[in-house]
């Protein structure tokens, strides 16, 4: 039980797109109309992932999930509710009461195909009736396209796939992003010149297509700066078989970040990961790809 009152997002929101965004707006709007905390409450694992035995590779980790729904939408009170083998054979009138008495829902927001409850029995038009039911309010918001496609995170995990950053962005409403701890490397970006930090995604959080990004670099002291970001393994210094990473040059900058949090946006694809003869034609490729990160910042700032 809670004295809390709250009006509660329902999604599992991976990759907080457009979609997402007429939900979040709505709630965010409806806690103000109706002096409601504006909440959202999802699930620490894609539901599919447990459902099927098939894990589902998310866009986002849970904390990045929760970092664009308060940072963009105004939404502190994000609630991650473990999924496990109960949650899923949860019946879906069970889970709205549980909604209501448990977390002190007074309104529920949720798009137009959000399924819940054991085996996905759960619909909007059941959660409309429940909620009328209750006594409490309910919204069910349409459909969003962009280019003539609804928006969805399958959508957009093919497009990070395929190094498509930027239509990947259009249909996000926002930069993707990685937030991570700066991790120790093996320091060759150093002695070529361009000192880099290292990165890396979490478990179960999908990997854009290998290759070299402009990203814009958000450091824990407010400040943000233009990076190089290879995603990859390396291939001219290592054989290849490395574990994945994101290893970015920060421009102009040359301070120390290890153990330091960073956040990645990535804003255009630069090209693929390739593989040069030595270290010299690396190092020219690098600069030539320095310009060309600093051109799509630039550029990302005047279209904003």
């Amino acid at each position: 039980m809670t004295d809390k009152k709250r009006v509660i997002a329902l999604g599992f929101f991976d990759g907080v797109h457009i979609g997402h965004s007429a939900l979040l707006r709505r709630t965010f709007a409806a806690g103000a109309e109706n002096a409601l905390i504006p909440s959202v409450i999802t699930f620490d694992a894609h539901p599919r992932s447990l459902v099927t035995g098939r894990r589902v590779k998310l866009i986002n980790s849970a904390e990045d999930r929760a970092g664009l729904i308060h940072r963009i939408f105004g939404i502190d009170d994000v609630i991650f509710l473990h999924f496990d083998l109960e949650m899923s054979r949860m019946p879906w009138d069970e889970y709205i009461e549980r909604l209501a008495s448990e977390f002190g829902a007074r309104r529920l927001v949720a798009g137009h195909n959000f399924r819940f409850g054991h085996l996905g029995t759960g619909d909007a038009e059941k959660l409309r009736g429940k909620c009328a039911e209750l006594g409490i309010g309910c919204d069910i918001i349409p459909p969003v396209e962009h280019l003539g496609v609804v928006s969805s995170s399958t959508v957009i995990r093919r497009l990070l796939t395929e190094g498509d950053i930027r239509t990947a962005n259009e249909y996000l409403g926002h930069p993707h992003v990685l937030t991570d701890y700066v991790r120790y490397g093996y320091r060759l970006g150093r002695e070529l010149g361009t000192p880099t930090i290292n990165m890396a995604f979490g478990d179960g959080v999908l990997t854009p297509a290998h290759g070299v990004y402009a990203t814009r670099v958000f450091l824990e002291d407010g400040s943000v700066n233009i990076g190089v970001t290879n995603i990859g393994t390396r291939p001219t210094v290592s054989n290849g078989g490395e574990a994945v990473t994101a290893e970015t040059h920060i421009l102009d900058f040359r301070d120390n970040l290890y153990g330091r949090t960073v956040r990645l946006e990535f804003l255009e694809r630069i090209r693929p990961e390739l593989k040069f003869d030595g270290t010299d034609a690396l190092r020219e490729q690098i600069r030539l790809d320095c310009v060309a990160a600093r051109r799509a910042v630039t550029q990302s700032r005047q279209m904003t």
